[in-house]
Protein backbone atom coordinates (compact mmCIF):
# COMPACT_ATOMS: atom_id res chain seq x y z
CA UNK A 1 0.00 0.00 0.00
CA UNK A 2 1.78 3.36 -1.21
CA UNK A 3 1.79 5.85 2.19
CA UNK A 4 2.63 8.68 -0.23
CA UNK A 5 1.21 10.34 -3.09
CA UNK A 6 2.86 10.43 -6.57
CA UNK A 7 4.58 12.94 -7.28
CA UNK A 8 3.03 15.93 -8.87
CA UNK A 9 -0.32 14.47 -8.91
CA UNK A 10 -1.28 17.95 -6.49
CA UNK A 11 0.78 19.99 -8.86
CA UNK A 12 -0.06 22.57 -11.60
CA UNK A 13 0.94 22.50 -15.10
CA UNK A 14 3.33 25.51 -15.72
CA UNK A 15 3.90 26.67 -19.23
CA UNK A 16 8.06 25.72 -20.62
CA UNK A 17 10.32 28.33 -21.00
CA UNK A 18 11.95 28.27 -24.57
CA UNK A 19 15.30 28.56 -26.46
CA UNK A 20 15.84 32.57 -26.26
CA UNK A 21 14.35 33.06 -23.09
CA UNK A 22 16.90 35.02 -20.71
CA UNK A 23 15.89 32.92 -18.21
CA UNK A 24 17.20 29.54 -19.34
CA UNK A 25 21.12 31.70 -19.93
CA UNK A 26 21.25 32.76 -16.85
CA UNK A 27 22.42 31.10 -13.38
CA UNK A 28 19.88 30.23 -11.03
CA UNK A 29 20.08 31.59 -7.62
CA UNK A 30 20.51 29.22 -3.97
CA UNK A 31 17.56 28.13 -2.37
CA UNK A 32 16.80 29.76 0.64
CA UNK A 33 13.36 29.53 1.47
CA UNK A 34 12.66 25.68 2.89
CA UNK A 35 8.99 26.48 3.18
CA UNK A 36 5.57 25.72 1.59
CA UNK A 37 6.29 27.72 -1.55
CA UNK A 38 9.17 25.13 -2.24
CA UNK A 39 7.29 22.17 -1.90
CA UNK A 40 4.43 23.64 -4.21
CA UNK A 41 7.40 24.57 -6.71
CA UNK A 42 8.85 20.58 -6.83
CA UNK A 43 5.36 19.30 -7.23
CA UNK A 44 4.36 21.50 -9.84
CA UNK A 45 7.69 21.07 -11.44
CA UNK A 46 7.23 17.02 -11.62
CA UNK A 47 3.39 17.64 -12.94
CA UNK A 48 4.91 19.51 -15.79
CA UNK A 49 7.55 17.07 -16.76
CA UNK A 50 5.38 14.55 -16.89
CA UNK A 51 3.09 16.15 -18.56
CA UNK A 52 5.56 17.13 -21.12
CA UNK A 53 6.72 13.49 -21.03
CA UNK A 54 10.30 14.25 -19.73
CA UNK A 55 12.59 12.58 -17.46
CA UNK A 56 13.96 15.70 -15.61
CA UNK A 57 13.11 19.18 -14.84
CA UNK A 58 15.49 22.36 -13.64
CA UNK A 59 13.60 25.08 -12.09
CA UNK A 60 14.14 27.71 -14.80
CA UNK A 61 12.48 25.91 -17.59
CA UNK A 62 9.34 27.17 -16.15
CA UNK A 63 10.49 30.60 -15.30
CA UNK A 64 11.70 30.18 -12.06
CA UNK A 65 15.44 31.08 -11.47
CA UNK A 66 16.07 28.77 -8.56
CA UNK A 67 18.65 26.28 -8.04
CA UNK A 68 15.84 22.89 -8.13
CA UNK A 69 15.40 19.69 -10.40
CA UNK A 70 13.14 17.20 -10.53
CA UNK A 71 14.07 13.47 -12.38
CA UNK A 72 12.54 10.36 -13.12
CA UNK A 73 15.01 8.67 -15.42
CA UNK A 74 15.97 5.50 -15.88
CA UNK A 75 19.55 4.56 -16.14
CA UNK A 76 21.14 1.99 -18.84
CA UNK A 77 20.04 -1.42 -16.89
CA UNK A 78 16.53 0.38 -16.67
CA UNK A 79 16.64 1.20 -13.00
CA UNK A 80 13.94 4.33 -12.78
CA UNK A 81 15.52 6.82 -10.49
CA UNK A 82 12.63 9.56 -8.87
CA UNK A 83 13.24 12.58 -6.95
CA UNK A 84 14.43 16.02 -6.92
CA UNK A 85 17.81 18.43 -5.42
CA UNK A 86 17.79 21.58 -4.02
CA UNK A 87 21.09 23.68 -4.22
CA UNK A 88 22.35 20.69 -6.51
CA UNK A 89 26.17 21.14 -7.50
CA UNK A 90 27.57 18.05 -9.88
CA UNK A 91 30.94 17.41 -7.72
CA UNK A 92 31.76 14.82 -10.02
CA UNK A 93 32.09 12.74 -13.83
CA UNK A 94 33.73 10.27 -14.58
CA UNK A 95 34.12 7.36 -16.76
CA UNK A 96 33.71 7.48 -20.76
CA UNK A 97 33.41 10.73 -22.52
CA UNK A 98 30.20 9.19 -24.64
CA UNK A 99 27.82 11.15 -27.30
CA UNK A 100 24.58 10.18 -27.06
CA UNK A 101 21.01 11.62 -28.22
CA UNK A 102 20.21 14.32 -26.04
CA UNK A 103 16.66 16.32 -26.05
CA UNK A 104 15.46 18.91 -24.21
CA UNK A 105 12.07 19.82 -22.89
CA UNK A 106 12.99 23.31 -23.75
CA UNK A 107 13.83 23.10 -27.16
CA UNK A 108 10.85 20.31 -28.05
CA UNK A 109 10.95 17.84 -31.02
CA UNK A 110 14.87 18.82 -30.93
CA UNK A 111 17.63 16.09 -30.47
CA UNK A 112 21.26 15.72 -31.13
CA UNK A 113 24.11 13.52 -30.11
CA UNK A 114 26.07 15.23 -27.06
CA UNK A 115 28.95 14.33 -25.30
CA UNK A 116 28.22 13.52 -21.77
CA UNK A 117 31.00 11.41 -19.03
CA UNK A 118 29.41 8.27 -18.19
CA UNK A 119 29.28 8.24 -14.21
CA UNK A 120 28.09 11.73 -12.14
CA UNK A 121 27.31 12.82 -8.34
CA UNK A 122 25.22 15.53 -7.36
CA UNK A 123 24.92 16.74 -3.75
CA UNK A 124 22.52 18.74 -2.73
CA UNK A 125 19.85 18.94 0.01
CA UNK A 126 16.10 17.92 0.23
CA UNK A 127 12.71 19.63 0.60
CA UNK A 128 13.47 19.82 4.22
CA UNK A 129 17.02 20.93 4.00
CA UNK A 130 18.42 17.33 4.76
CA UNK A 131 21.55 16.52 2.60
CA UNK A 132 21.40 14.00 -0.58
CA UNK A 133 24.01 12.42 -2.95
CA UNK A 134 22.94 11.37 -5.78
CA UNK A 135 25.25 8.86 -8.28
CA UNK A 136 24.24 7.94 -11.41
CA UNK A 137 25.48 5.89 -14.94
CA UNK A 138 24.60 6.31 -18.24
CA UNK A 139 21.63 7.85 -19.16
CA UNK A 140 21.02 9.03 -15.61
CA UNK A 141 24.11 10.38 -15.37
CA UNK A 142 23.77 12.54 -18.50
CA UNK A 143 20.27 14.10 -17.23
CA UNK A 144 22.21 14.79 -13.91
CA UNK A 145 24.48 16.26 -16.10
CA UNK A 146 21.92 18.07 -18.22
CA UNK A 147 19.59 19.37 -15.32
CA UNK A 148 23.20 20.95 -13.34
CA UNK A 149 24.08 22.69 -17.12
CA UNK A 150 20.34 24.14 -16.67
CA UNK A 151 21.08 25.49 -13.00
CA UNK A 152 24.04 27.19 -14.31
CA UNK A 153 22.33 28.67 -17.24
CA UNK A 154 23.98 26.29 -20.05
CA UNK A 155 21.50 23.75 -22.11
CA UNK A 156 22.85 20.80 -24.16
CA UNK A 157 23.55 22.64 -27.41
CA UNK A 158 26.20 24.53 -25.60
CA UNK A 159 28.28 21.25 -25.86
CA UNK A 160 27.60 20.88 -29.64
CA UNK A 161 30.21 22.41 -32.21
CA UNK A 162 30.41 22.63 -35.91
CA UNK A 163 27.99 20.26 -37.88
CA UNK A 164 26.00 19.23 -34.86
CA UNK A 165 25.31 22.47 -33.23
CA UNK A 166 24.42 24.12 -36.65
CA UNK A 167 22.39 21.42 -37.14
CA UNK A 168 19.87 21.72 -33.86
CA UNK A 169 20.37 26.13 -34.16
CA UNK A 170 19.35 25.76 -37.64
CA UNK A 171 16.34 23.13 -36.48
CA UNK A 172 15.23 25.40 -33.59
CA UNK A 173 15.26 28.27 -35.65
CA UNK A 174 12.21 26.81 -38.11
CA UNK A 175 10.75 24.77 -35.38
CA UNK A 176 6.90 25.76 -34.56
CA UNK A 177 8.14 27.35 -31.42
CA UNK A 178 10.95 29.58 -33.03
CA UNK A 179 10.70 33.01 -31.70
CA UNK A 180 8.50 31.69 -28.54
CA UNK A 181 9.55 32.22 -25.23
CA UNK A 182 7.02 30.16 -23.02
CA UNK A 183 4.51 27.69 -24.13
CA UNK A 184 1.04 29.54 -25.42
Amino acid sequence: MRTRSIPGSSGRVRPMRLLGDPTLHAPCEEVTDFGPALARLVEDMFATMYAARGVGLAANQIGVAQRVFVYDCPDDEDVRHLGHVVNPRLVAVDGEVLRGPEGCLSLPGIEAGTPRHDEAVVEGVTLDGEPCRISGTGFFARCLQHECDHLDGGLYIDHLTGLRRRRALRAAARAPWAGRTAAE
